[in-house]
């Protein structure tokens, strides 16, 4: 059977309200008292309820973490950063995989909320207009780490997507390349939106077009990346611009397979530089995303929420670096 706070009192000889002040810490107990409770605990293997305690207090100490995918490896790295920041602040996550979904993303969201968890955080993908709804409206804090919050009113850790994608594209315009594809995932919507308008900003300025036909949105996988090239090499394109390792990996494998040589013929983009990038060969070039900053940066902006500490900027952006790796001409 379950063992109560009531069990534990009785064998302790103590009052209910003694044995919930020693298990939250609060000093205003004799340290005898405190060892003969902490012994019956022991002994009796009790484990207070967290829901429970939640009640009584209004915290619970948990907060939720709705994924996309956690399988993908960009996600797993934000959500590392995340924990660390959870653990040191003595959060608990319960996290939950919405497979980009938007009706379960809203099923999970009711369900955290219905368990009483002190915030909600999302870990990059797609806001549908739906949960931007749910998110503003929201009892507990909510934070978006991996997209852009701001145009919103979400609280966002991020980094400037238009900016790196325009620096990329001069950099491969400045190599020689002319004719540029552009391929996309449902996942990051936000950010592929903004690679999209960098990679437009400067094809402009130097009287270029990414043509309907080079352009192709799929989801974050490998298998994904060699379909975007088999759809886009009809075409000849000179320079891909990718939202995904993973994808831009299966291009690069795509345009080998076919007989081109890789940087020479075709160069190729990422922009998320997960481990991923200097796996392969040729290694791929990449914007570098701080993914465990991302994730950390995003949990202790919700702790600031929860304790109501200051907030100074509640859409933060992180600076990013870009290496031009085997897959780009020097």
């Amino acid at each position: 059977m379950t063992v109560t706070i009531y069990d534990v009192a009785r064998e302790a000889r103590v009052s209910m309200a003694t044995v919930s002040r020693v298990v939250n810490g609060n000093q205003n107990v004799k340290p005898e008292t405190r060892d003969k409770v902490n012994e019956v605990i022991k002994r009796l293997n009790y484990r207070p309820n967290a829901v429970a305690r939640g009640l009584a207090s209004k915290r619970t100490t948990t907060v939720g973490v709705v994924i996309p995918d956690i399988s993908n490896i960009y996600y797993s790295q934000l959500a590392r950063g995340l924990e660390d920041i959870a653990t040191m602040y003595k959060y608990h996550t319960i996290i939950s995989n919405s497979d980009d979904d938007p009706a379960k993303e809203q099923e999970i969201f009711n369900n955290l909320l219905s368990k009483q968890v002190d915030g909600i955080i999302f870990l990059g993908g797609t806001l549908t207009d739906d949960i931007k709804a749910q998110i503003n409206r929201a009892s507990v804090p909510v934070v978006v780490s991996g997209t852009n919050g701001k145009d919103d009113g979400i609280a966002s850790v991020n980094i400037d997507f238009v900016k790196a994608s325009e620096e990329v594209t001069e950099k491969l315009v400045q190599s020689g390349a002319e004719k540029f594809a552009f391929v996309g995932a449902g996942y990051s919507k936000k950010a592929q939106e903004d690679v999209f308008t960098g990679l437009k900003n400067v094809l402009e300025k130097h009287k270029l077009t990414v043509e309907d036909h080079l352009m192709y949105i799929g989801n974050e996988t490998y298998k994904d990346g060699i379909r975007a090239y088999e759809q886009l090499s009809s075409y000849k394109p000179d320079a891909v611009l990718s939202i995904s390792d993973e994808q831009a990996i299966g291009i690069v494998h795509g345009a080998l397979d076919a007989g081109l040589s890789v940087p020479e013929d075709i160069q190729v983009v990422s922009f998320n530089n997960t481990r991923l990038v200097e796996m392969v060969r040729p290694q791929l070039s990449s914007v570098i995303q701080p993914l465990y900053d991302i994730g950390a940066v995003g949990m202790r902006l919700l702790t600031k929420y929860m304790n109501n500490e200051e907030i100074a900027e509640p859409n933060v952006v992180l600076p990013y670096t870009i290496r031009y790796r085997g897959t780009t001409r020097h």
